[in-house]
């Protein structure tokens, strides 16, 4: 067994602990290491869908400005090194074992969860590379959050809606409430959230933080002219903009990321327009919108809750294509399944069922009753099922679970991923 793989187990092993959110057990233990996220400038990046893109964007942007970047994402496709890149590329395997000993031997550390660890590391991996901005992905809600023990250069919210009920709340006000707790004292946000209902608390903290804010439709947006995208932050406008990430809804993630970006120019970072040109169409997110062209076709896309499906679903309806589509679904039990499937009502023509390896999947057997499809035993059967059913002009859409994509996605490009470990 390798130490990166040992390692991982070890780390993994550490996911009996749950999720336990707060933020004393973290901030006790960056102390306990010297505070690296205090020598880090942070783009914080939070809110329900499009974390991601806008992270990926806003990175993309900044290392063709020449910055040295660090990008922190979760949950990762195929294997842990994936979670924290410098200069777009994950850590190597030896570095990860490294740290990752190095954090398991402290005894000074209080009892830390698998994601504390884990952005943890990634604060003392980005210090020591000399990341000169460092974009750092809200890993669950924002305010209790991991990674909000950071005082960022910007904070961002790309949007809300309804999602992790148990742990953010039962309405869009809560959950929105949850979201704007990374916006700190005096630092700008850009505020990708619509609709009153969960704009309110987030002006609310807007005001009680005296954060200066950018506000989607109100200082900044985009919107598409064919395949090019217009954009303006204030009185500053883009137009012909390409994005190499696919899906007309990015759209508003490109917006949120140059209110971002305009936020960093501001505080005088050099950042000029043929960056954001050269970024934007470099920007590549595996496993989002993710066409992979065969007999039949595959579209990946890490659709995880009822909004992201309904974004998938906008796109599907757009997406040209022969023949019959299939769709090879699973999801975590604490989501809502009728509308999550609900989305592709009258898209698709065949669903196979699939139960993620993890412990939080939901069983195929109560996604069948809510809509007719076949369950499959594993991924690999799944992709068997779902291809027959498309037939060689058709198309497979994988979706549900990050978690579903990653082991569907690998099978099919034939791709490295870390051994299975027990979670």
């Amino acid at each position: 067994m390798s130490r990166y793989t040992e390692a991982l187990r070890w780390l993994y092993g550490l996911e009996s602990r749950g999720v336990k959110l707060g933020l004393d057990r973290v901030a006790e233990a960056a102390r306990v290491r010297g505070n690296p996220e205090a020598k880090l400038a942070v783009v914080h990046v939070g809110g329900s869908n499009g974390k991601g893109s806008v992270a990926t964007l806003v990175e993309s942007v900044l290392r063709a400005a020449g910055y040295r970047t660090g990008q922190f994402a979760s949950p990762h496709l195929h294997r842990y090194v994936e979670r924290v890149k410098i200069d777009g590329r994950p850590l190597r395997e030896a570095e990860v074992a490294r740290r990752l000993e190095s954090l398991r031997d402290d005894e000074a550390l209080p009892e830390l969860t698998f994601f504390e660890h884990t952005t943890l590391l990634a604060f003392e991996a980005f210090r020591d590379a000399g990341c000169d901005v460092v974009v750092l992905e809200v890993g669950l809600g924002g305010r209790l959050d991991a990674t909000n023990i950071v005082t960022p250069e910007v904070s961002v919210i790309t949007n809300v809606s309804l999602e992790h009920q148990r742990i953010l709340g039962d309405t869009l006000a809560k959950i929105a409430r949850e979201k704007a707790g990374i916006i700190k004292p005096g630092v700008p946000c850009v505020v990708g959230v619509r609709g009153q209902e969960a704009r309110r608390p987030v002006r609310r903290r807007v005001a009680r933080q005296a954060a200066r804010a950018l506000w989607i439709d109100r200082d900044f947006g985009a919107t598409w002219t064919g395949n090019r995208l217009s954009a303006r932050v204030r009185d500053h406008q883009w137009d012909g903009l390409r994005l190499g990430l696919r899906g007309r809804y990015q759209a508003d993630n490109a917006a949120c990321a140059l209110g971002a970006l305009d936020v960093l120019q501001s505080k005088g970072y050099d950042i000029d327009d043929e960056a954001i040109s050269v970024g934007f169409r470099r920007a590549r997110w595996p496993g989002r919108l993710e066409v992979h062209r065969g007999q039949p076709a595959f579209l990946f896309d890490a659709a995880h809750n009822a909004a992201g499906c309904q974004t998938l679903a906008a796109y599907l309806e757009e997406f040209a294509h022969d023949g019959r589509v299939a769709l090879l679904f699973g999801a975590m039990e604490d989501k809502d399944h009728a509308a999550m499937l609900g989305a592709f009502d009258g898209l698709v023509d065949r669903v196979v069922y699939v139960k993620p390896e993890i412990r939080r999947a939901a069983d195929p057997s109560a996604l069948q009753e809510i809509r007719e499809g076949a369950i499959a035993r594993s991924v690999r059967d799944g992709l068997s099922r779902a291809r027959r059913a498309a037939g060689p002009r058709g198309l497979v859409v994988v979706a549900g679970s990050i978690f579903v994509v990653a082991g569907a996605r690998a099978i099919v490009k034939n791709l490295r991923s870390d051994p299975p470990i027990a979670m």
